[in-house]
């Protein structure tokens, strides 16, 4: 019979913290309730004290999104503790994940701290949790480079304490698959009252395990993972949920695991998360990558035709990727529309499908037939976009190799046209140039990037623009089959998110 490993997801959290990544709320609340859709057990939703958004946006989702058990992280001090509690106690199922760090490196230079005094900080702080929840998840960070009795000792004392979960972080990705599975197989044997609470992992991927590392955990009795959608987080990265889940179900002969994950979700989910934090998802990448269920040899294209588990182990319809022989055109109607939405999983409101189908329709007098994937990049990029202040209404580029490109917009703002030119070293630059001018805002570019979303002449370009404003960073996206057009929508919609989450105070400033 198998045995249930709980999918602990810090996607909003650790995730979060990738080089370059900036959700606003409604964004993180839209990836939330997509986990929930996916069947995560636990949502780590965000690091309270951090700041004020990070706090608001805690507080937002445990508020609306229900089902998986929402969590706050919070360091080992009071003032944390109280901070996560105050933003996720509205939840369903709240849970407050505190943490100190164990290793000698860590102690002497970071905290400077003793051992003992370290050993009684997590009795109090984990104590201080209880005091709100019974759901408290306590982690040693950097456990896996800390010393065994010494950690033996702080994970007793923290159930003793109360923690419910406890979690051993490879904070720095130095741990091998074979050493950190006798390491969680020792804390297992040698922790008297390791029975009384979750054993849980966090590993890092800097040297390439991560997965491999949590693998090897479950094998050594870890009860729960912690993971991020595509693997993203600090460095080089998290755990990948949907390669843990993956490998669990498709070899569920040798691990003898499951999960409570609907794999169905999962393409959509990478999907998703990949979109709203501009982190396109590499082609090779396991499981979710274009290129995972890509045959181009012969024999293997063969092979797949005579029989699919010649070269697939794994079935694309089981995470959600369905190859559909429905061509949506111009001269399809609102009826085919909407069920191909329905069966790639978007359920849209009345105005969020009239929007998605007009432009549907716009698209398609562009564009001969309309892929899945294009249907997907108007509803991420065009109908689940913030308010829009700023809405492009025409532009006119003219470039060369003998000329200095220079573009003429109009964008619409509160009712009303405003017009610019610009020039630049190229026809994106003079775009961009003119928007600055139309807003008024002082903002730095700080990475662009342009992607075909299906293949041909006519394929949609999809523009990620992620610019920076007062030291934040935001990301704005695109689409067209016009690459100058995408351009400008990409820019344009990150100026929106930073209206819309700064306010009146950058209106009064742009105008």
């Amino acid at each position: 019979m198998s045995k249930r490993v709980y999918i602990f997801d810090t996607t909003l959290r650790d995730g979060e913290q990738s080089p370059g990544v900036a959700l606003n709320i409604q964004e993180k609340l839209e990836i939330a309730h997509q986990l929930a859709r996916l069947g995560v057990d636990i949502i780590e939703a965000g690091f309270p004290i951090a700041s004020l958004g990070d706090f608001e946006a805690v507080k937002a989702i445990a508020k609306e999104v229900k089902g998986p058990t929402i969590a706050a992280l919070a360091r080992i001090s009071p003032q944390d503790i109280d901070r996560a509690w105050e933003a996720v106690k509205y939840a369903e199922k709240p849970r407050i994940h505190t943490f100190i760090a164990t290793s000698e490196i860590h102690m002497k230079y970071k905290l400077q701290m003793t051992r003992e005094q370290v050993l009684a900080a997590v009795l109090e702080g984990v104590r201080h949790a209880k005091r709100y929840t019974d759901d408290v998840e306590f982690s040693p960070e950097d456990g896996s480079r800390s010393d065994l009795d010494f950690i033996c000792q702080v994970v007793e004392a923290a159930i003793s304490a109360g923690a419910t979960t406890i979690n051993i972080p490879d904070t720095v990705g130095y741990a091998t698959p074979e050493e950190f599975g006798r390491f969680i197989a020792a804390i297992r044997e040698r922790v008297p009252n390791i029975d009384r609470a979750i054993l849980s992992v966090h590993c890092h991927n800097d040297l390439g395990m991560a997965v491999a590392n949590s693998l090897a955990a479950v094998q050594n009795g870890a009860q729960q993972v912690e993971c991020a959608v595509n693997g993203i987080g600090e460095r080089a990265g998290n755990t990948a949920l949907e390669e843990v889940v993956m490998a669990l179900y498709t070899r569920r002969d040798f691990y003898g695991y499951e999960t409570g994950i609907n794999t169905e979700e999962i393409y959509r989910t990478s999907r998703l998360v990949g979109n709203l934090t501009g982190m396109p998802i590499q082609h090779n990448k396991a499981v979710v990558g274009k290129n995972a269920f890509a045959h181009e040899s012969g024999i293997h294209q063969d092979g797949v035709l005579k029989e699919r588990t010649t070269y697939e182990i794994m079935n694309p319809a089981m995470i959600g990727l369905v190859v559909n022989n429905i061509v949506l055109g111009k001269h399809s109607g609102r009826h085919a529309f909407k069920q191909r939405l329905e069966e790639l999983g978007f359920t849209l409101k009345e105005d969020e499908l009239n929007k998605a189908f007009a432009r549907f329709k716009d698209l398609a007098d562009r564009k001969k037939d309309i892929t899945d994937r294009d249907l997907e990049a108007i509803v991420d990029a065009e109908v689940r976009a913030i308010p829009e202040k700023y809405q492009l209404e025409y532009l006119h580029v003219s470039s060369g190799n003998r000329v200095v490109p220079t573009a003429t917009l109009g964008v619409r703002h509160d009712g009303l046209l405003s017009e610019e030119a610009a020039v630049g070293d190229g026809p994106v630059d003079a775009v961009f140039k003119a928007v600055d001018k139309i807003t008024g805002l002082k903002v730095c570019l700080k990475h662009y990037a342009l992607n075909a979303v299906t293949g041909g002449k006519d394929a949609i370009g999809e523009v990620t623009a992620k610019v920076e404003y007062e030291g934040k960073v935001y990301v704005g996206r695109g689409i067209s089959t016009d690459i100058i057009e995408a351009s400008a929508k990409a820019y344009i919609n990150a100026v929106n998110k930073i209206i819309y989450e700064l306010g009146d105070l950058v209106q009064t400033q742009a105008m």
